[in-house]
This record gives structure tokens, C-alpha cells and sequence, in this order.
């Protein structure tokens, strides 16, 4: 929906009468809340009158309320290929004008292109002719709306001009008429409009492609609500056009050898959200899963579902009053910032994708308000998608393997996201993906463009048989759609660097086998540890405002402690004989340094070279490995939920066997090291010092 719950600066209270004697002013004397209550009145399943007072905090009113408005939305169409054929099969005359009338739109595009090509330019149009596929989609209607605005999250299908193109497309349709609208109300409420609302708007301050959007107060409470009213023969617009689509998938699929993908497939996906779309209710229940999973947070909003006055065709919500968030002007005119509100959509992006794997498919600009409360408002739940599990992990560990650019394992990484069959050979995208990102990752992560990111991704999967998953697709665009919003505010901001601490969080804290594989990986290379990424992983996660350090050391003692960590057992022994020589040599090296020369050489045999044999190179690695971990221990020690107490639990296990011998290996091992420089410092020929450091 473009834009559902829309109030922009400027919209006054409405004055007017809308027909039927009733007004279109608030009820004098309410001073309902904007959240007073969830249900206050409305129709009962009957259709007959009734005030039903239901406090928000009635779970079982509400359910009840629930459970009528699933009984109106009972004959609520869905998706069925079978059913569609069997009904436009036997009207051969309708599907013949529908057809001419889509071949020849398209008909001429494709004609375009054909003359494009043997011109020898078909590259040098591709922005003109996706501008015009754009229009072409707007003028046949609600279906190509739709369908447009899905292939704008499909690389694998469509080249990055198309793809920037198709996502401007809005839901911003001709309105159909008001009677239409209020008529639709009273047969599926059951109730005349009078008797359910004390004042409407006399027109929709929002219009889409499936529907159309008032702004209305409840009759029995005042309370303020967008009422969402679905577009009349949308069902027979959309089924007929999906029928002939469909016709045409077939014929892709069989003679069409340049496009790999199942069309079939993909036109059944993509039918069968758009007729969810068309069932208010199940939209109301997204709308509510969502809540329920992501409004936890203080700075997310999403409004309530008003379930008794609410059907297949009319779903009433919560009014939001907020600016649009490419409504730069107007929202930093209430003293908010665009950047703050995009930061907080991009972590809610990031837990819908990776944490929970239920997210909001539609996130274009009008889905997505600023409240005067300066909390992001999310809107249209129409069209939701889900991650699968496996590939939230996976998610995860593809940017741990682009941050080491092991490019193989990237590579393979596209079998566990689904993108390609196992039988499909990686080794060819391999050097596509080196070429890409050798290139795109001479900029630090947070210097990193998504969108540049995005593109080029999207080359590679053009040339290769990708198949993305919608999912995947789909998150994509939504934070392609933050960082653009963002851009206007900042041509610097990067929505890789506001995503890093949430990644980093997740490496460091998530006890999911997966991720600690990932964690190992990216910190341990070629048998040693690299401090360095630890630090940068702290620094990074500790701006989560969820980062736990408790989190972040219980899960890896687990791992190192487990029957499978032998090979990681290995690895932190030598690394932690490796920072304990470091920090007792750091502090000897400290003690020489600062007594007085006549001390410094008497010290160890009166050797003037030093007191610890070792070049200035070593000395100095010593003393920065030293410094690093002072460092680190200082980012866990001062993170705000830090407490010595945590670190009881590492001492317990340190007391059981495998932490016994682990710590004596560790100690063996220090020892051993020390005593061969020392050995190696006494068995030096003594010099005159020629100056007071080591």
C-alpha cells in the first residue's frame, strides 16, 4: 500500500458532512487516548448493533473479535491455478480482449527491443526502455503493478536498470468511487456506516492498487482509525490476468532457453501473495505477528488491529499520525533526523531477516512513517515473506566469508542459501566474484556502498543460473530502499557500516553452531589468532545497544571446552602461551625500561643488549599483542552490563578436567618459552650498553 495510515504535516480535522446526516467532526467530550483501547465497539458476527467495551488487556474479547472477523473473511478468495483455468478457460472472449490489450503493450516494448539490438544499442537504452516498461506496467493495471514491482527485487531475472526503475513504481492508482467504498463497508461490516463511524473522510487520503485508504473515528469512543477499503473486481481483474500469465510462463518455460529460472514457479509465488493481499484479515494477523515479534523495541510502532470492524475486504487499524520517511524537510522540521529513524529501520531489517525470519516484503518509502515521538512507524502488511533458518546462519557466515574474501567458500555458500542446485558447478562464478569484489572491497566496510554492492552482485547472477529466493531478494531491497532514504540526508551514510555492529553482535554472542564456526573462521588464520578482528568485532558490537558481554564469553568456552574442539583446543593454547609470554616479557620490559642505567646493566648478566634478547622488531610485536589485549579486556570490562561476577562461571569450568588440562598446557607452555630466552639471554656475550632501551 503507498501509503496506509498517511497523515503528513498540514492535514487538519475535517469538517464536512459525508452524507447520511452524520458529521465528520470529533465527538465533543472525548478524550479517549490514542491507544485507550483495542476494540471499543463495533458490529457482532449477526451484523446487529452492539457497544462492546473491550479494554486492550481482554485477550480473550480481542481473540473473540478475531474470530468473527475470520468468519466474514470465510469465502475469501485464494490462489489456485486449477480453479483459474476452469473459470477464464470457459470465457474465451474475455481472455482474448484482456490478451490483445497486453500483447499490445508489450508487443511493442519487446519490438523496441528487438530493433534495440540489431541497432547495437541495446545497452545504451536499457534506462530509456526500462522507463518505459515502467509506464507500460502502470497503464495495464493493478497485476502489472505488482508484478513489477517484484521483479524490482529479482537480480537474477532483470539487469540494474530495470531494477531501479520497476522499484519506483507506486501504488498510485486512479480512486474508485467513495459510494463504492462505503457501500463495500456496510455489506461486509454488516452495519450502515452511520452506525459504526461518527465521521469518515469524504474522500481517501490514500489510494493503491488493491485499495484505497479513509480516516475515520469509531462512533462508541472517538478513537482515530485508517480504514482500508479493498478496490471493486479486483479478484476478476488480477485472476483473469494471472490466468493469462500463467499461459505465457508455459510458453517460456518450454522455448525460451536464455532465462533458467522455473517461470511457472515463479509466477505461482508471486499469484499466491498477492491473493494473501486480498484477505484483510490475514493481514491483520500479520500485522499482529509482526508486533508482536519486533515492537518490543521503544523506537518501533505498529498499530493495532480493530478485529470488530474488520473483514476479507475491510481492515481498520490504529491511525499513525507521522511525516513519509522521504519526507526529509518535514520530519526534521519536528526536530527528528532521517538518519536516526533509518538506523532503527535497518536493525529492524536485520532482525527480521536474521533473527525471527518473518519479515515485511513491501518496505517501499509509503510503508514507512516518522511519529512526532520520533518512533518508525511500519505500515501494509499485505505481503510478508520468511527466511528459512539454515539460511539466517548462512546469511551470517556469506559476510564473514566476503569480509576474508575467501571467495570459494562464497561460492558454495549459495548452495545453503538455495540460490543454485548442488549439482551446479561453482568453480566458473569464482573468478566473477574475485573480479567483483577485490574491487569492492578496497574500501573498508564502512566505507562500503550497499547499493554499488547490490549492482554488482546482481551482474554476477544475471550471467550465472542463479535462482534467488524471494526472501533473499526481498531484504535486499528493503535496505537498498533505507540507504537511498538515507542518502538525500547524507551522500555519505552506508548502510553496511549502520549494519556492521549488528553482525558483529551476532558473531560474538550467538551460541548457533554455525555462527561459531563462522566466528572461528574469521578470527583464526593460517594458526593464528587475529586480535586485531577481535577488537574490531567488539568495538563494532558493543554500539548494539542489545550487545551482552556475558553472551559473548559463555558461548565460545562452551565450544572450546566441547568433546568436538580439539582442533580449536590446539589453536587457543598455542595463542594464549603466545599473550601470556607477551604479557609477562610486556612487564618485565616495562621494569627495565624504566629503572636507572646503572640498574639496567647489571640486570641479566650485565648484558647491555637488553634484558630479554630480542630484536626491536620482536619487542615491539610483543608489546603491541600485549597492548591489544589490555584493550580488549578493557572493551569487555567497560561494557555497561559487565560484571566480574561472569567470569565465575569460566572459573568453574577451568576447575573441571578438560579445563585442568588445559590450563596446564598453557602453563607448560609459557614455561618452556621463557626458560629458552632465558637460557638463550645467559648464554650471550656480555656488551658495554650503548643505550637505556630494550
Amino acid at each position: 500500500m503507498a501509503a496506509m495510515n498517511l497523515v503528513s504535516a498540514g492535514v487538519h480535522s475535517f469538517n464536512l458532512k459525508a452524507g447520511k446526516g452524520f458529521s465528520i467532526s470529533k465527538p465533543k467530550g472525548c478524550k479517549l487516548g490514542p491507544r485507550a483501547a483495542l476494540v471499543e465497539a463495533g458490529p457482532r458476527g449477526d451484523g446487529s448493533p452492539a457497544a462492546l467495551q473491550v479494554s486492550r488487556g481482554d485477550l480473550a474479547a480481542d481473540l473473540q473479535a478475531e474470530g468473527r472477523a475470520m468468519a466474514r473473511a470465510a469465502n475469501a478468495s485464494v490462489y489456485s491455478p486449477e480453479l483459474l483455468a476452469n473459470k477464464y478457460g470457459s470465457r474465451p472472449v474475455q481472455a482474448a480482449k484482456r490478451t490483445l490489450e497486453i500483447l499490445v503493450a508489450l508487443g511493442s516494448f519487446a519490438l523496441q527491443l528487438l530493433v534495440d539490438q540489431r541497432n547495437g544499442t541495446l545497452d545504451r537504452n536499457k534506462r530509456k526502455r526500462a522507463i518505459e516498461l515502467r509506464g507500460i506496467f502502470t497503464r495495464l493495471g493493478p497485476t502489472f503493478v505488482k508484478l513489477g514491482q517484484g521483479l524490482s527485487t529479482r537480480p537474477d531475472l532483470c539487469p540494474p536498470e530495470y531494477l531501479e526503475e520497476l522499484a519506483e513504481l507506486q501504488d498510485a492508482l486512479p480512486t474508485f468511487p467513495d459510494a463504492d467504498a462505503f457501500s463495500c463497508i456496510e455489506r461486509e461490516l454488516g452495519m450502515p456506516i452511520e452506525s459504526l463511524f461518527s465521521s469518515i473522510s469524504p474522500s481517501p487520503i490514500a489510494a493503491a492498487s488493491l485499495g484505497q485508504v479513509y480516516k475515520a473515528q469509531l462512533k462508541y469512543s472517538g478513537q482515530t482509525v485508517a480504514v482500508k477499503v479493498q478496490r471493486p473486481g479486483i479478484e476478476e481483474a488480477i485472476g483473469l490476468d494471472f490466468y493469462l500469465i500463467r499461459g505465457l510462463g508455459f510458453f517460456i518455460n518450454k522455448y525460451v532457453d536464455i532465462i533458467t529460472t522455473d517461470v511457472i514457479a515463479l509466477i505461482d509465488e508471486f499469484a499466491r501473495r498477492v491473493y494473501q493481499e486480498l484477505n484483510y484479515v490475514q493481514e491483520g494477523q500479520n500485522a499482529r505477528k509482526f508486533k508482536k515479534l519486533y515492537a518490543d523495541k521503544e523506537d518501533i510502532l505498529v498499530p493495532d488491529i480493530y478485529w470488530n470492524y474488520t473483514s476479507g475486504k475491510v481492515l481498520t487499524m490504529e491511525w499513525v499520525n507521522g511525516v513519509k520517511l522521504n519526507q526529509q524537510a518535514a520530519i526534521e522540521s519536528q526536530g527528528l533526523k532521517v538518519l536516526d529513524l533509518v538506523t532503527t529501520g535497518i536493525q529492524c531489517s536485520l532482525r527480521q531477516l536474521l533473527e525471527y525470519g518473518y519479515f515485511h516484503a513491501d518496505p517501499h518509502p509509503g510503508n514507512l512513517l516518522a511519529t512526532p515521538e520520533g518512533k518508525l512507524a511500519f505500515l501494509d502488511f499485505g505481503m510478508m515473506s520468511e527466511t528459512p533458518e539454515d539460511a539466517r546462519s548462512a546469511i551470517v557466515g556469506h559476510v564473514v566469508h566476503m569480509v576474508n574474501r575467501d571467495y570459494e567458500a562464497m561460492a558454495r555458500d549459495y548452495y545453503a542459501l538455495d540460490f543454485l542446485s548442488t549439482d551446479v558447478d561453482v568453480s566458473p562464478i569464482v573468478p566473477a566474484l574475485r573480479d567483483f569484489f577485490d574491487d569492492a572491497l578496497n574500501y573498508t566496510v564502512s566505507e562500503l556502498n550497499f547499493k554499488t554492492l547490490v549492482d554488482g552482485l546482481g551482474n554476477v547472477l544475471y550471467q550465472y543460473p542463479f535462482n534467488v529466493p524471494a526472501y533473499y531478494a526481498l531484504i535486499l531491497r528493503s535496505l537498498t530502499v533505507l540507504e537511498g532514504l538515507a542518502l538525500y540526508a547524507d551522500p555519505n551514510f552506508k548502510v553496511l557500516a549502520a549494519s556492521y555492529p549488528y553482525f558483529a553482535k551476532r558473531l560474538l554472542t550467538d551460541p548457533n553452531p554455525y555462527l561459531r564456526d563462522a566466528l572461528i573462521e574469521l578470527l583464526f588464520k593460517d594458526g593464528r589468532f587475529r586480535w586485531n578482528r577481535l577488537e574490531d568485532l567488539l568495538i563494532e558490537g558493543r554500539k548494539d545497544r542489545d550487545f551482552s558481554a556475558k553472551d559473548a564469553l559463555q558461548p565460545v568456552l562452551k565450544l572450546l571446552l566441547g568433546p568436538d574442539g580439539e582442533e580449536l583446543r590446539n589453536l587457543t593454547i598455542k595463542e594464549a602461551v603466545r599473550v601470556t609470554e607477551a604479557i609477562v616479557l610486556g612487564s618485565v620490559a616495562d621494569t627495565y625500561n624504566s629503572a636507572p642505567s646503572f640498574i639496567q646493566t647489571l640486570m641479566i648478566n650485565g648484558n647491555g643488549n637488553g634484558a630479554l634478547a630480542m630484536s626491536t622488531a620482536d619487542l615491539e610485536a610483543t608489546m603491541e599483542l600485549r597492548n591489544q589485549v589490555f584493550r580488549i579486556w578493557g572493551l569487555l570490562s567497560s561494557s555497561e552490563n559487565f560484571d566480574r561476577a561472569l567470569l565465575q562461571p569460566i572459573l568453574q569450568v577451568l576447575q573441571q578436567p578438560e579445563g585442568r588440562s588445559l590450563g596446564g598446557r598453557v602453563v607448560g607452555g609459557v614455561t618452556q618459552r621463557l626458560a629458552a630466552r632465558l637460557l638463550q639471554q645467559l648464554l650471550r656475550t656480555p656488551t658495554v650498553p650503548t643505550s637505556s632501551s630494550l
